[in-house]
């Protein structure tokens, strides 16, 4: 019997020996590694915060004590001693558990969380809602991996060091990000570790925290002893801990941006794909605009392996690439700033993650209607944990005055309206790029973009019009053909543009057409094929909209989601069928 076998709760963590605890901390390393190389996941965050997790669940008393973790990807060790060791040692189990905290799960996760820098606040609302009821329980943020970087991160800080109560703030400090980390406020964690928490310039303390430093943060002894000393406390406090990412694996110890996130049974971080992508493709036109003209600017807040701009491109951007830190309010108004000065701007960055700037793109974008190029990666349909939809882009970015938000259907597109993009002056500019295997038609795009809002009619038919969006352009084709083999010939269209309609298009289908589809790969409720329906919502065209329901979808196979919202080529067929009766 292991030892993680006697654990079955925190309270069995408790009864440990040293020694039993340091044999757990290898146990629970081994089955993080077994399972991220199996179905992917995060390694280096989870292996890096192994004895933290043990020593908290040893001094504290969960879940009458809260623990709140930020991004929650390092949480694989704390779900494993509060009942749910057995997803992470059986194989089978593996995809029944969420890879960040779930209150659905069990009562020792607060919040779903898989978005950055948002713990401290979180716990401090947690320890005002203690207050105001008479409480007495430790309420204990977990914060690191980069997040100190984010807006809400210095806002949560800065209320809590005037909470006046009982709040404990874990700063996970790895000496990294995503990647490595950017900004200041490093330099000062820095000094910090170099003067083992002496330092007079503490962050920390100038916001008027009390504050510990624990130097080897992977040693359970000196972390018990620390977290017994900041237990009940009766005021803020910040415990900074020194801790290694990716400890207990050597590779992911050296090579620590690569292992923060991997796929199952990708572990060589040398390895080079041949395959061309949309990823591998921004990049190399980007290296090539860079050095056409110097004024290119390309700005990613901390995910630049997600969008693959690996080492050897940042290296020859020099600083005309920009990580900001996991920062994306920042970065929409950072590149705000370059395009009004001169310099032409490009943001990459995940779908996921453009939720946290609606406002920056709203006031300090299109507002002043910046010419700066975004582009929006992962935006689409897939089996993801509902921390990380990449379904909500579209009704987000579109909605925005003066925003111009395109979707190629293909590599030749995607290059040109990345050249119009970049050269323009007039428009703020946001391109999905296609969250698929690159699609390329052999022949290049001569559209003129600067001309909006101009579909394409690509092969003209009667009775139903398809208009693909995007990377749904080709199963469009593929219903177009599908229909042509049942007698039906259908007109297909690429609109190219989310946020704007083609109204001379639309008002050409209402001649010799009775039933418009649209398909999107996103949320239908405020989404692109709303705007189709709606514009002919007094006519007598009939309109199905084809897309993701508006929910928080977490873990569903993608076969099941196409299926329940009828996005599969046959159910498509079959309902047109339907409406043609």
């Amino acid at each position: 019997m292991t030892v993680l076998d006697k654990i079955n709760s925190p309270k069995d963590v408790k009864a440990l020996s040293t020694e039993e605890m340091n044999t757990l901390s290898g146990e629970i390393r081994e089955l993080i590694i077994n399972k991220v190389n199996t179905i992917s996941g995060h390694m280096g965050p989870n292996l890096g915060f192994v004895e933290p997790t043990i020593a908290l669940h040893y001094v504290f008393n969960s879940p009458e004590d809260k623990f709140v973790f930020d991004v929650s990807h390092q949480c694989y060790a704390h779900k494993m001693l509060t009942g749910r060791r057995e997803y992470y040692q059986n194989p089978e189990k593996y995809l029944e558990i969420s890879g960040y905290t779930n209150p659905n799960e069990s009562e020792h996760d607060m919040f779903i969380v898989g978005h950055t820098s948002t713990s401290v606040s979180l716990a401090t609302g947690l320890a005002k809602g203690r207050d105001v009821r008479g409480g007495k329980e430790n309420i204990i943020a977990i914060i690191g991996d980069g997040s100190l970087s984010g807006g809400e991160a210095f806002e949560g800080l800065d209320n809590a060091a005037v909470l006046g109560s009982n709040i404990i703030i874990i700063v996970n400090d790895n000496e990294m990000s995503i990647a490595v980390n950017q900004g200041g406020l490093y330099d000062n964690l820095k000094l910090l570790r170099e003067t083992n928490g002496k330092a007079e310039c503490n962050y920390f303390k100038s916001l008027g925290f009390d504050y510990y430093y624990v130097e080897n943060g992977n040693n359970v002894e000196d972390l018990i002893k620390v977290f017994e000393e900041v237990k009940d406390i009766d005021h803020p406090v910040v415990v900074h801990l020194h801790t290694l990412k990716g400890k207990g694996l050597k590779e992911a110890e050296e090579y620590k941006e690569f292992y923060h996130w991997i796929n199952a049974g990708c572990t060589d971080p040398n390895a080079k794909s041949t395959t061309e992508t949309y990823a591998s493709l921004t990049r190399e036109y980007l290296i090539k605009k860079y050095e056409q003209d110097k004024t290119l600017v390309v700005v990613n807040p901390a995910t630049p392996g997600a969008v693959d701009l690996n080492q050897e491109f940042r290296d020859k951007l020099g600083k005309n690439y920009v990580d900001v830190g996991i920062a994306e309010e920042h970065a929409m108004a950072f590149i705000s700033g370059i395009a009004k000065n001169g310099g032409k701007p490009v943001l990459t960055l995940l779908s996921s993650f453009v939720q946290r700037t609606y406002d920056q793109i709203s006031q300090d974008l299109a507002l002043n209607n910046s010419p700066a190029t975004v582009l929006v990666n992962w935006g689409g349909i897939y089996g993801a944990d509902a921390t990380h939809l990449g379904l909500f882009d579209i009704p987000l970015i579109s909605n925005i005055p003066n925003v111009v938000y395109l979707a190629p259907t293909c590599k030749e597109e995607y290059l040109k309206m990345l050249d119009w993009s970049i050269g323009q002056k007039e428009h703020t500019v946001f391109i999905r790029v296609p969250f698929a295997p690159l699609s390329s038609t052999g022949k290049e795009d001569n559209t003129d973009y600067s001309v909006l809002n101009k579909y394409q009619l690509t092969e003209k038919g009667e009775t139903v019009a398809i208009i693909g969006l995007g990377s749904y352009y080709q199963k469009a084709k593929e219903v177009k053909e599908k229909l042509q083999k049942i007698g039906i010939v259908p007109t297909l269209i690429n609109p190219r543009y989310i946020t704007g309609l083609d109204k001379e298009l639309l008002e050409e289908l209402k001649l010799s057409h009775k039933l418009v589809i649209t398909l999107e790969e996103g949320c239908l409720a405020g989404g692109f094929g709303e705007k189709i329906a709606s514009y002919y919502g007094s006519s007598d065209m009939k309109v199905i909209n084809y897309g993701a329901e508006k929910a928080f979808p977490d873990r569903i196979p993608l076969q099941t989601q196409l299926e329940k919202y009828h996005l599969t080529t046959e159910l498509i067929v079959k309902d047109i069928q339907e409406a043609l009766k």
